[in-house]
């Protein structure tokens, strides 16, 4: 990944001959149909669907998209639930918008300032995916119109990209080439504040590692029984040990998926669920390798056999300052939220239950955060499949205060707001900096050409896409414990 901390590139692109007047007519667009995206999210936050099962939340978008005349291909790189929305007027700039929906086990949440798990849900919105996929679509629809009133050449995409939170969706959209004659790429996230300063990411690799022994009754013939949960355990043991010995900022984490039924009876199955994550790939890649032996030790110990499945894995983001600066613009332009007293008022109950450490408070959400570039990844905290987009077309991605301020992504909080008037509003400012964005970019195609000098010589003549999941196919059930039909 040559050229990656070292570039300098020029600071500014041409301005985008955009007049106002189009630009409040975007804007409008936008605020005309967000009644339409916070019924998309609402919906969506409902289903509740984990990564590669969004049936139900992939046709609402679908749906959309196909009323508002877009011509949809879906079920594209071998994912049921993915899709492409496409409007082509003509020859022009290709410009995509990235839009996820899916939902996160455990995370389950009533919409309300206090825990209050939704009984017999196994998964909810904790990352607020269900708000990105909606504004995006409502994004695109305004772009889509303003386009066609001023017959702007050039074609329109939206990428409905599924299993974000740990199943690659984007990865296998990238490694089958649906990007390669894409112009620029434009996302969001949702958040506890507004900011389009750009940055790497976490590179991250998933596994599941699958360990089979003997079963035997746990109390009158232990002997007879080979525990896979005893191995599982001993990797943990090993894995724990192995953090003192990872290059500083390394992530380790796992989760035991299955353990076994009942404690008199030896599992002759056990299975655990594992991340790595770091800056640099070849170090994720690296200590995914050493957990692989640390498994293969511990089958051995325990006299059991051990099997390995990579699920996921994606690269560092790749950012793009020029995009960004023309993004961080039209953030500015749109500003933050400005909530209700209702709206106020949830927010103040949920505070005292934001975990210490929060960077931004109560009132932020109005403001818009200053613009940075960070090519070293000092704030990085978190992987996206982004970032395989990233190396493959220049990227620009934002962050809308769709939270309350201080909250952190994958917490009940987050859920709670997700679906919610806060949730929904910072939805729209999000859809208003994107939909503002891509016209820039129709406008303005120097805009497009100084992003893409600056990605070409960021990535480095020599780079050489190949994608981290190898050559499986989609692990399309990847939330489910024991196995994989993408193997």
């Amino acid at each position: 990944m040559a050229g990656l901390l070292s570039v300098a590139v020029s600071s500014s692109a041409a301005a985008a001959p955009l007049a106002d007047a189009q630009r409040a007519e975007i804007i409008h667009a936008v605020d005309a149909g967000a009644p339409q995206i916070g019924d998309a999210a609402l919906k969506i936050w409902g289903f509740a669907e984990v990564g590669y099962q969004e049936t139900k939340s992939s046709a609402l978008l679908q749906g959309q998209l196909k009323a508002a005349g877009f011509e949809m291909t879906s079920g594209v790189a071998g994912e049921p639930t993915a899709f492409i929305g496409r409007f082509r007027n003509g020859a022009g700039p290709v410009v995509a918008i990235l839009a996820e929906f899916d939902a996160l086990p455990g995370m389950a949440q009533e919409a309300v300032p206090g825990h209050k798990p939704i009984p017999g849900q196994a998964a909810g919105h904790g990352c607020g995916h269900n708000i990105f996929g909606a504004a995006s679509v409502g994004a695109a629809i305004a772009l889509k119109a303003w386009m066609i009133k001023h017959n702007v050449p050039g074609e329109l995409r939206v990428y409905g990209t599924p299993a974000e939170e740990g199943g690659s969706g984007k990865v296998y959209m990238v490694r089958d080439g649906l990007f390669k004659d894409v112009d620029v790429a434009l996302h969001w996230h949702p958040g506890d504040n507004n900011s389009a300063a750009q940055g790497v990411t976490l590179s991250n690799m998933s596994a599941k590692f699958r360990f089979h022994g003997t079963s035997a009754h746990a109390a009158a013939a232990p002997w007879r029984g080979r525990s896979a949960l005893d191995a599982v355990e001993i990797m943990d043991v090993s894995a724990n040990f192995m953090r003192e010995h990872v290059p500083d900022r390394t992530r380790i984490h796992y989760v035991i998926t299955s353990g076994g039924g009942a404690p008199n009876v030896v599992p002759d199955f056990a299975e655990v669920f594992y991340y790595t994550r770091s800056v640099d790939p070849k170090v994720v890649i690296d200590t995914m390798e050493r957990l692989k032996r640390a498994a293969q030790g511990a089958a051995l110990a325990t006299d059991t056999t051990m099997e390995y499945e990579q699920v996921g894995g994606v690269y560092s983001l790749l950012p793009n300052d020029t995009l960004g600066k023309v993004m961080d613009a039209n953030l500015r332009r749109v500003g933050g939220e400005h909530w209700t007293a209702e709206e106020t008022a949830f927010a103040n109950q949920l505070a005292p239950a934001l975990p210490a450490g929060g960077r931004f408070k109560i009132g932020s959400q109005a403001e818009v955060s200053p613009y940075k570039l960070d090519l070293v990844g000092e704030s990085a905290g978190a992987s996206t499949d982004s970032s395989d987009v990233s190396w493959a077309v220049p990227t620009v991605g934002m962050t809308a205060a769709t939270w309350v301020p201080g909250t952190p992504a994958h917490s009940w909080q987050a859920a709670a707001a997700s679906g919610m008037g806060i949730g929904i509003k910072g939805g729209v400012v999000a859809a208003k900096s994107i939909a503002l964005t891509g016209a820039d970019l129709f406008s303005n195609p120097a805009i497009i050409k100084q992003a893409k000098a600056e990605f070409n010589e960021r990535r480095g003549p020599d780079f050489v896409y190949k994608a981290m999941v190898g050559d499986r196919k989609p692990a399309l059930d990847y939330r489910k414990a024991g196995g994989s039909t993408g193997q």
